[in-house]
């Protein structure tokens, strides 16, 4: 697919992040007791701080703060548990950085008082199908959100039939997103547009969007990807959840040399070293091909 060049400024509310001549990090930090890969490792709200600024010295450019797991045959939580989870990590983190901080739900009622509390971006895994008051609050908060395609929801996702054309599906799914983003008078570079690697997507349509990632590019928005610790990878290599760094920043490093502008992941200090060498490489790939 080639190499990408396109650069973008990415806004939300008051702060602008460069995108595209370095690959970017959204670090992640999971409030909750049941993720797949990290669950329980964070509830202590003092904890979760701490890490997040760790994530920041390893060279994370973002934070994404979930308290609702989405791992596949997740049962959601109620509004308050949510945000009695991430509202102490969020003031947390935002009295102590001025990184761009995400908060990663479903809830309108939750992204606002998320924002209320200082958080910059919105990530929306369900690309606004879940709640039809989501568009509402990212723009009057002039937010930035994160549009993720996903099959169904968490609690359905792994019982759908595989799509017959996950590549056609994920990018009319996505401009349909696209569409009610402009009709809320969200700008388009407050965008950011996530395939939803995982969710309800088969390990081969995982691959196959990973690789022709360019079937997104002309929807002229940057694109995050996040393939971090996911089960995909588990039946490539036979490694557990925790021993996906390596796998995880391999795919990084091509998805970034495919097309990506940011990638979502845990293990931010052995991505940050891929990246270094993938952008280098497409530096010099553009300057001398």
């Amino acid at each position: 697919m080639g190499t990408h060049t396109n650069q973008y400024l990415f806004r939300a509310r008051d702060k602008v992040l460069a995108l595209g001549p370095v690959t970017r990090i959204m670090g992640i930090i999971n409030v909750t007791p049941d993720s797949f890969s990290d669950g329980g490792q964070f509830l202590d709200a003092d904890r979760a701080v701490a890490h997040g600024l760790d994530l920041i010295q390893e060279g994370a450019d973002i934070l994404d703060i979930g308290g609702e797991s989405s791992r596949p045959g997740a049962v959601p939580v109620p509004a308050e548990m949510e945000m009695a989870r991430i509202g102490p990590v969020l003031t947390g983190l935002r009295s102590r950085t001025d990184v761009i901080l995400s908060v990663d739900t479903c809830k309108a009622s939750v992204a606002d008082q998320a924002l209320s509390l200082g958080a910059d971006v919105v990530n929306d895994i369900s690309a606004f199908r879940l709640d039809r008051a989501m568009p509402e609050v990212v723009a009057r908060y002039s937010a930035g959100v994160v549009l993720m395609h996903m099959r169904g929801t968490p609690g359905t996702m792994q019982t759908l039939p595989p799509s017959p054309e996950i590549l056609q599906e994920v990018r009319r799914d996505l401009t349909t997103a696209l569409s009610v983003a402009t009709r809320a008078e969200i700008a388009s570079d407050h965008i950011l547009l996530d395939p939803g690697l995982g969710f309800g997507k088969t390990a081969e349509d995982n691959l196959k969007i990973i690789n022709c990632l360019g079937f997104i590019h002309d929807l002229g928005v940057p694109i995050l990807i996040g393939p971090s610790r996911k089960s995909f990878i588990g039946r490539i290599t036979g490694a557990g959840p925790g021993e996906r760094a390596a796998a995880t920043a391999v795919i990084s490093a091509i998805a970034s040399l495919r097309g990506a502008q940011i990638v979502r992941v845990h293990d931010v200090k052995e991505v940050r070293e891929a990246l270094l060498v993938a952008d280098a490489i497409r530096g010099e790939t553009i300057s001398q091909c």
